[in-house]
């Protein structure tokens, strides 16, 4: 009986090592995606690793399969810490989830349309009133110019 246990607990700690094998290599890949992703939109991965956060099940061609999300930590400008996260579906991504960037308008001074004197008197060059120019935090929006001789918007 003996050697009936041992066998036992001898195929279940190679199981565990097996699964944490295939674990670590899931997630080299999940990091490797995640390292194609920052530099395709212009982030920098800190740390450069990616944690396992979620599991779960996902109906993919009437089979159910085992989706994981590993989180991994970006930076916009350098100077900021934001959280982002990847799904992935076997060795494919499936959903990438990046932080947004917040544009903030440009400054008074910097506005590319709009020449010194019309500012001054709170009016744009197309003739409406600018309430950039009167201290509102509004930014006036300016149509689209349409192409020489064409209906579409470009």
């Amino acid at each position: 009986m003996g050697n009936i246990h041992d066998l036992l607990i001898l195929l279940a700690l190679v199981a565990a090592i097996a699964l944490w094998l295939r674990l670590s290599a899931a997630r080299e890949r999940a990091a490797a995606e995640a390292r194609q992703q920052c530099e395709r939109y212009g982030l920098q991965m800190l740390d450069d690793s990616a944690g396992l956060r979620a599991l779960r099940l996902r109906r993919v061609a009437g089979r159910l399969r085992l989706e994981r999300c590993y989180g991994f930590e970006v930076s916009i400008d350098g100077a900021d810490r934001e959280q982002a996260s990847l799904w992935m579906l076997g060795d494919a991504l499936s959903e990438l989830r990046l932080p947004t960037v917040v544009l903030t308008p440009p400054e008074q001074g910097e506005l590319p349309d709009i020449d010194a004197e019309s500012r001054a008197s709170g009016e744009s060059t197309d003739g409406r009133t600018d309430q950039s120019a009167s201290g509102s935090n509004v930014v006036p929006l300016r149509p689209r110019r349409y192409s020489s001789g064409d209906d579409t918007l470009h």
